[in-house]
């Protein structure tokens, strides 16, 4: 998984923090927020946009702010926004090659062990991961890191 799942759960959580109102947090702003590449947050950023989970605003007050509340948005939401739907691992049947395979004798009719154990845990993880709401992200960050996102935000001039 390429870290910008990482990244676009993190600025979902400075975004609710600094855009209380509504407002829209400048790509810049995040970008320096983490000390991350603006350019590539931003392609992070506006796929998190298509999915409903960020709403984008141009122009001089540009940015982007929450398509939803952190309640209706779970980290499942931001992975597959980020990453794409599909499975992490993807059986290509290599059972089937060599050592004298035999397709007709129907040996390959079911998924083999490591297949179905492979998706048994994607299944397991999907679930937990679509069981996590950014909200519940949030109950779990220490209280004073809003505050000094909040006070960060205010003193780089907004």
């Amino acid at each position: 998984m390429g870290q910008g799942v990482e990244w676009g759960a993190h600025c979902c959580l400075l975004i609710a923090w600094l855009g209380e109102e509504g407002e829209a947090i400048p790509t810049a702003k995040l970008a320096e927020a983490f000390d991350l590449p603006p350019a590539y947050l931003n392609k992070c950023l506006q796929a998190l946009s298509r999915a409903g989970i960020l709403a984008s605003t141009a122009g001089v007050k540009g940015g982007f702010r929450l398509g939803r509340p952190l309640e209706k948005i779970t980290l499942l939401d931001v992975v597959v926004a980020i990453e794409g739907s599909e499975d992490a691992f993807r059986c290509s049947e290599i059972r089937q090659n060599g050592m004298g395979a035999d397709r007709s004798a129907g040996e390959f009719l079911r998924p083999c062990g490591i297949a179905t154990a492979m998706r048994r845990a994607e299944l397991t993880w999907r679930r937990e991961l679509a069981a996590q709401t950014l909200a519940d992200m949030m109950l779990n960050v220490p209280r004073d890191v809003a505050m000094r996102a909040k006070r960060w935000y205010a003193a780089v001039g907004n």
